[in-house]
């Protein structure tokens, strides 16, 4: 009964705080706005820079979803470690630290989906690219014909342009291939490149089998990325079952000695760091599963 009191207490005072910051606009406005103010002033560009694509991709959270998520990662943190402690002020305290790794976790989400984005632009960079050098048997040809075609979207279509103006400053497409290999590091786009490059130097009277290989590799290739997500995505709702599970083990020994020889136990300051670790490693333990899961999503 007083844990659901100090949870009240808590979600009034929460309320009343940004109500009385920002009166007259809704609280996850106002959470919202000021989580959006602290990522401008601390992220890197480069962060800032995918987040912006995340929004025009649409898959950006809403000020209500980033205001759940707070109220999800709070209220299950003092919920958790109170189970753990029966301590009000420890509660309090894992509430804050859990909603503090919410930035984190939404970089690591942004990142995914701007990998995800990258490596669908490639997929179309190179399989379009290999159709127009096929018709027009003219490599800086091909990459005017999908610049133009508004397939493609920028980051890769503002580098697609560099290619072409470095093939036409230089007479050749050397550089034009080493800039987009250096930028772009997947296999598809090397091996693509360096097809290119032996028909464009060597001569091909027939370069059409040749095309058609690396067409089929790549859908290939692709398909195999695809698959790989759909079981990452899989392991990804097992694997924070799990951590869920592990978090919640503290009820099955509460169980067992009953809670009052518990309660009892906690006066041990030892006992007390043990279980801190407990939430700690498990806690880590979950952040690098979230990490794994978001990394290098769409490469090769």
């Amino acid at each position: 009964m007083t844990f659901i009191v100090f949870l009240i207490v808590i979600a009034i005072a929460i309320f009343v705080v940004a109500y009385r910051n920002r009166q007259g606009e809704s609280v996850y406005k106002y959470v919202s706005k000021y989580t959006g103010i602290i990522y401008e002033k601390y992220a890197p560009y480069s962060f800032k820079e995918i987040r912006e694509k995340v929004k025009k991709l649409g898959r950006d959270y809403t000020p209500r979803q980033y205001a759940i998520q707070v109220l999800v990662f709070s209220v299950a943190a003092a919920v958790i470690t109170y189970l753990y402690f029966y301590n009000i002020l420890v509660s309090i305290i894992y509430a804050f630290l859990a909603v503090a790794a919410i930035p984190y976790l939404s970089l690591l989400r942004y990142k995914r989906i701007y990998s995800e984005f990258i490596f669908e632009q490639i997929q179309v960079y190179t399989t379009n690219t290999i159709m127009e050098f096929a018709t027009t048997q003219s490599f800086v040809k091909a990459l005017e014909g999908v610049y133009a075609s508004g397939v493609l979207e920028d980051p890769v279509k503002a580098d697609v342009k560099v290619m072409i103006d470095l093939a036409y400053d230089n007479g050749s497409i050397n550089e034009s291939l080493e800039y987009m290999n250096n930028k772009y590091d997947y296999y598809m786009v090397k091996n693509m490149h360096q097809l290119f490059l032996q028909i464009t130097t060597e001569g091909s009277k027939n370069s059409s089998d040749a095309l058609e290989n690396m067409s089929q590799d790549i859908d290939g290739l692709v398909e195999g990325v695809y698959r790989d997500r759909l079981d990452r995505e899989a392991y990804h709702k097992k694997f924070l079952q799990f951590g869920v599970v592990l978090y919640l083990m503290v009820m099955l020994v509460q169980f067992l000695l009953g809670v009052d020889t518990y309660i009892t136990m906690l006066s041990d300051w030892t006992l007390q760091l043990l279980l801190h670790a407990v939430i700690i490693i498990n806690t880590y333990f979950l952040l690098n599963g979230e990490k794994y899961y978001n990394e290098n999503v769409g490469a090769e």
